[in-house]
């Protein structure tokens, strides 16, 4: 394994390490938790930490009967880590400062007793505040994704395109917790925007197609009268990527894979190119997004719609002039306050419609969720993309 594969692995893992160390300092130590208290306490949050690489490592090794089951334990117990982990942190940070204050104008020192009760309190009402908002979490992201419609002004764009409709769902993460139901019916909804064009921008899978067959099968009733097309996302890559290349062809759907196709009405034309993930490249020479392979040969008059599933490969779209890029990969953050590690990692680009150096990016939060099914602040959806004629 590549150091580049391994570095999101290190990172995860040391911050997962991090948050619980947080939370047991907070929950338990600060509190002055003793005897069978204490260890029952530390041993459940142990535990609770090791539910979730077990379940992705079942998941991985393909141990279905398990992975699924145990994810509604881990991935649940996540969210709550961090967010109790956030709100603790601000409380932390505020009675630092109240702290500081005191003793700049000669305050008492600090009561332990006082302390530990407060310490018990503020830990008590985190994880309390942290469980409701994760119970709200689950219902908006296991209702399923709502459409929303984007209107998109295209300059060049021939009136026989205008109102050109594209489906785009993305980020639908098949596997652990979500099972062939929820496809279907994330199927259902794709299929009655009535699109001229369907767009799958990746991450639609966790797992390996042996393990996935059935749950995936409902991909194959999606029906647009210009085609379904597919890019990879990075989980694709983490799952296999020649068996899942295969997989979509055996489903129906066109991979774009570094290359582009012509939507003609007439005498005018749309491009709809796609690419590999940003980060293909790691795994292998033969894998990575190619921008000129995928616009080699394409009418300049044509405007290119790009399938790119990581917002920041909008730095190459600007490059190659493409009038809109379809991406997906952030779930709109997903959970709070990780809205704010995707921003750093994205250049800011979170959800919704951007527009830089003459090229629109739109960014969709996806249908599903991966880990924790969970979404707060950031509620799943399928995009009903609309082009019109700009001058």
């Amino acid at each position: 394994m590549t150091l580049a594969r391994m570095a999101p692995i290190v990172i995860g893992s040391a911050i997962q390490i991090g948050f619980h160390y947080y939370l047991w300092r907070r929950v338990v130590r600060d509190p002055g938790l003793l005897g069978w208290r204490r260890r029952a306490a530390t041993i459940a949050i142990v535990a609770f930490g090791l539910t979730t690489p077990t379940t992705i490592w079942l998941n991985r090794a393909d141990v279905r009967w398990v992975g699924p089951t145990l994810g509604w334990v881990g991935f649940p117990w996540m969210a709550l880590c961090a967010i109790s982990v956030a709100l603790l942190a601000v409380i932390d940070l505020a009675r630092l400062g109240w702290r500081a204050t005191a003793r700049w104008h000669g305050g008492a020192a600090p009561d332990l007793d006082r302390r530990r009760a407060l310490a018990r309190m503020t830990g008590g009402a985190a994880l309390v505040a942290g469980a409701a908002t994760v119970a709200a979490g689950m219902r908006t992201a296991l209702s399923g994704p709502s459409v929303v419609t984007v209107e998109v002004p295209i300059v060049g764009l021939d009136p026989a395109f205008d109102g050109y409709t594209i489906a785009q769902l993305t980020d639908l993460h098949v596997g652990m917790t979500i099972d062939r139901d929820y496809v279907a019916d994330v199927v259902a909804r794709t299929n009655a925007i009535g699109a001229d064009a369907i767009a799958l921008t990746g991450d639609l899978v966790d797992g390996t197609p042996a393990a996935l067959a059935a749950d995936v099968a409902p991909l194959a009733a999606l029906r647009a009268p210009d085609g379904v097309f597919v890019v990879t996302g990075n989980h694709e890559f983490y799952a296999g990527i020649e068996p899942w290349r295969r997989a979509f062809v055996e489903l129906g759907l066109t991979p774009l894979r570094n290359a582009h196709r012509v939507i003609r009405r007439g005498g005018a034309g749309l491009v709809i190119a796609g690419v590999d993930d940003h980060t293909g490249g790691s795994f292998g020479s033969d894998h990575g997004p190619r921008y000129d392979d995928a616009l080699a040969g394409r009418d300049p008059a044509h405007p290119v719609v790009l399938l790119a599933h990581q917002p920041r490969q909008i730095v190459h779209a600007i490059r190659h002039r493409v009038a809109l890029q379809l991406s997906g990969h952030t779930h709109g953050g997903q959970v709070w306050p990780w809205h704010f590690i995707v921003a750093l990692q994205q250049g800011g680009r979170v959800a919704g419609l951007y527009r830089e150096q003459g090229t629109t990016l739109y960014v969709c939060r996806g249908a599903g969720y991966w880990g924790p099914p969970v979404r707060v602040g950031a509620p799943p959806e399928l995009a009903r993309i609309v082009l019109r004629a700009a001058t």
